[in-house]
């Protein structure tokens, strides 16, 4: 079962999502998308929730709005951390999760440490927590499922943008052979390279 919320901070609203517990989270992480960016309490246990980041969207432009509703989620769903002020969360792309198999379920270490920030929180703002409920949905989703339709669209868009790649090389290809022939006409037509009937500059009807 995975748990979605939606941060109507911005517009479209950011979609948030979240395991039921630590071995359902290992399917979040066997299966997020190259667009998700992973939150955790940093030192502490806690949900591990994702952000799933438009297309161009970088973990350094998410809007900081949107920052703290995470965050703010975060920490409501860490046992100890619910109860501390001033804790951090931790969050990276997806792809910077490392795990291997004699790793526990939910404990995951990083391929870059550098790639990993950091958000403080303060406290507990009940009201931010409370507008994020009101969005929750629980699915009973095919995460690997989700993923492969992601990787087929993503494919078959590559495949349209190499055939539109294709089509303005040949626009393109047939512009300079018609502006070559343009050339090569004008050439023809230049005054110097002109024959002419004239004798010297005398004209005349007498051909014997």
């Amino acid at each position: 079962m995975v748990f979605y919320f939606k941060s109507n901070v911005v517009d479209p609203p950011a979609l948030l999502y979240m395991e039921k517990d630590k071995y359902e989270n290992e399917e979040l992480i066997k299966w997020g998308w190259p667009e998700d960016a992973w939150f955790l309490v940093d030192n502490l246990s806690s949900a591990h929730v994702y952000l799933r980041l438009e297309k161009g969207q970088t973990i350094d432009n998410i809007p900081t709005s949107v920052l703290n509703d995470v965050a703010k989620l975060v920490k409501a769903n860490s046992v100890q951390g619910i109860t501390l002020d001033n804790i951090d969360i931790n969050y990276t792309m997806w792809q910077n999760l490392k795990k291997s198999a004699d790793v526990e379920p939910g404990h995951v270490a990083y391929h870059n440490e550098k790639a990993v920030k950091k958000i403080r929180v303060e406290k507990r703002i009940n009201d931010i927590v409370k507008r994020l409920g009101r969005t929750k949905t629980e699915e009973n989703t095919d995460l690997r499922l989700q993923r492969e339709q992601r990787d087929a669209l993503e494919r078959e868009e590559q495949r349209a943008e190499v055939r539109r790649q294709k089509e303005l090389e040949k626009k393109l290809e047939k512009g300079k052979q018609q502006e070559q022939v343009l050339r090569n006409y004008t050439s023809l037509l230049q005054a110097d390279k002109m024959t002419s009937n004239y004798d010297n500059g005398n004209e005349s009807d007498n051909f014997w």
